[in-house]
């Protein structure tokens, strides 16, 4: 029997250290009861508690971070103009607004995803980006998809730092 243990552990110690080798946690495979109070806040664009029927929350703030899901520029509401520079001050706007409504500003933004309908956008995309960044910009990455959702030329997503209450 105490060989069978120290095998069983020799084995988990083994497996725990590669899938920390991958970049995945042990913890993934736990079983855990959900707590009761959580401390995940889903909110809607105002800042207010969602009322449950979205299927994506665009809000949501947890341990002192803001996550803000993919944001196009038809999301709230129409753009004006169907051109790359009025695409992205639409969606950063949004991302603006979700952010200071989750208790957080453009500097606390700690990580940002831009996906492009075509990487030709880029240019115009970083000459909008850059001047909501004055203080320089968060952590980004930027890629070209096949395609945006809701006829947008691009889509954002980020994690910012909660920096008020």
């Amino acid at each position: 029997m105490t060989t069978n243990f120290f095998t069983r552990r020799k084995f988990a110690v083994r497996t725990a250290s590669l899938l920390s080798g991958l970049g995945i946690s042990a913890t993934m495979f736990a079983r855990q009861a959900p707590a009761a109070n959580s401390g995940v806040q889903k909110l809607n664009y105002d800042g207010q508690p969602a009322d449950g029927k979205q299927m994506i929350t665009s809000l949501i703030v947890h341990n002192g971070l803001i996550y803000i899901s993919g944001q196009g520029a038809n999301d709230a509401g129409d753009v004006d103009k169907n051109d790359i520079e009025s695409h992205t001050a639409k969606v950063m706007n949004n991302v603006k607004k979700l952010v200071e409504a989750g208790g957080g500003s453009m500097d606390s933004i700690l990580q940002l995803t831009v996906y492009l309908g075509n990487l030709d956008y880029y240019d115009g995309m970083n000459k909008v980006f850059k001047g909501y960044f004055p203080n320089g910009g968060p952590a980004r990455t930027t890629v070209s998809v096949a395609g945006v959702p809701g006829h947008s030329l691009l889509e954002i997503n980020c994690i910012a730092a909660v920096t008020r209450k």
